[in-house]
């Protein structure tokens, strides 16, 4: 699939169900209904005890190590797992297998881009870059029509459009914004990416295809500006005159924007966006009909702030929200439809890491995820991304 020549009218023509339905993290074959594993997490009962390499899980669910930073997934030759793995995502493969693909959040142009390829089975067949030469890619979003956003996170990141197949070259998308960039969730039906910025007054940003989806070569950038109506906090979206920051950082453009304390991950699931923010220990939810936004979950008034460092976000089929620590006690917790807090994977032994790139396999029945530098805290060769299944799941060893 090139990114370029995915045209507007072919994607139409395919509908939803042709090109995968679209889901949090990754994206879902287009037949069959998401197996329950994964689909809704209310009775997944506590976490075990530690296993030998500091892994606690609920019972009857299991681990096992997919890639380690600086070395050949399953031995394959040519390829070496980067480092700081973070942001993830996966997508259906024609053979029926799948691939996740992983950011290197390494600066000096050692970032990127990794995938590894599973078959039908969940074996590891392949393992290759998607993009190359870039620099701290953080977070980014899978698009409906089975491309990676990859989102470098620094003053001046771009993003980039990547084939998670390898078969056709990245391409930078810079009418996204030129900002901190962290991660990015489509909304076919407004025809707009929703993007947050990793600043200590970042913005929320919406990016407006003036072509509609795929295309996003052209569009209109804006910034969030929350105002209080008829006792509820609503969103308007103020258009950014300078999307490069070629005069100004975007997020200063628009005298009455409202910032957000360090935007992270962000996930649309049924016309609600999720996003977090670092330094306030928030979880929010914005209605993308109503244009409303609320606090989903807050750590200083939370009666079980249990979830803290918050991160990286994917989203089950049945509407759990879970949420990545960066830090905290290396928890992915979920919050339930209900507001519950649950945790579902945790590592002991890693002080100096972060979780980061959750994602779900097609069927919903594996969840891929990443300790960036591991129990040695090293940014370079301490990663180890991850799977867990459950225990009547076949997996490889």
């Amino acid at each position: 699939m090139n990114p370029q020549l995915f045209k507007r009218r072919q994607f139409l023509q395919m509908g939803i169900a042709g090109a995968g339905l679209f889901a949090s993290g990754g994206l879902l074959h287009g037949q069959g209904e998401p197996q329950a594993v994964f689909n809704r997490l209310r009775d997944i009962g506590p976490l075990q005890e530690p296993d030998l390499d500091g892994i606690m899980l609920p019972p009857g669910f299991q681990c096992r190590v997919v890639a380690r930073s600086g070395e050949a997934p399953a031995g394959l030759p040519g390829y070496t797992w980067h480092g700081s793995p973070d942001g993830g995502a996966c997508f259906p493969s024609p053979d029926g297998g799948w691939v996740y693909v992983s950011n290197a959040e390494l600066r000096g142009n050692d970032g990127g881009v990794g995938a590894l390829r599973f078959d039908s089975r969940g074996e590891i067949v392949d393992a290759y870059p998607i993009l190359k030469d870039t620099s701290v890619n953080c977070a980014g979003g899978a698009t409906p029509w089975g491309t990676w956003l990859s989102c470098e996170e620094f003053d001046h990141g771009q993003v980039y459009e990547c084939d998670p197949m390898g078969r056709s070259p990245a391409v930078v998308r810079p009418a996204m914004g030129s900002f901190k960039h962290e991660a990015a969730a489509v909304d076919l039906q407004h025809d707009c990416v929703y993007l947050t910025e990793d600043q200590p007054d970042g913005g929320f940003y919406r990016f407006v295809a003036v072509n509609g989806l795929p295309d996003l070569s052209q569009g209109r950038l804006e910034i969030a500006s929350v105002v209080d109506h008829q006792g509820a906090r609503h969103v308007l979206w103020r258009p950014l005159p300078d999307a490069l920051a070629q005069r100004s950082a975007t997020r200063w453009q628009v005298a009455d924007y409202t910032p957000f304390k360090g935007g992270e991950g962000i996930a649309l699931h049924r016309g609600t966006v999720y996003f977090t923010t670092k330094h306030d220990n928030r979880v929010w939810a914005y209605d993308t009909s109503s244009q409303r936004i609320e606090v989903l979950y807050d750590a200083n008034l939370s009666s079980d702030p249990i979830l803290s460092g918050v991160d990286n976000v994917v989203i089950t089929p049945g509407g759990d929200v879970l949420v990545a620590e960066d830090g905290g006690d290396m928890q992915l917790v979920a919050i339930t439809p209900e507001l519950e807090l649950l945790p579902l994977f945790q590592i002991v032994g890693h002080p100096r890491s972060e979780l980061a790139g959750p994602a779900f396999d097609p069927s919903f029945s594996r969840l891929y995820i990443s300790s960036q530098r591991g129990a040695s805290g090293n940014r370079y060769n301490g990663g180890v991304t991850y799977e867990i299944s459950h225990s009547g799941e076949p997996a490889s060893s």
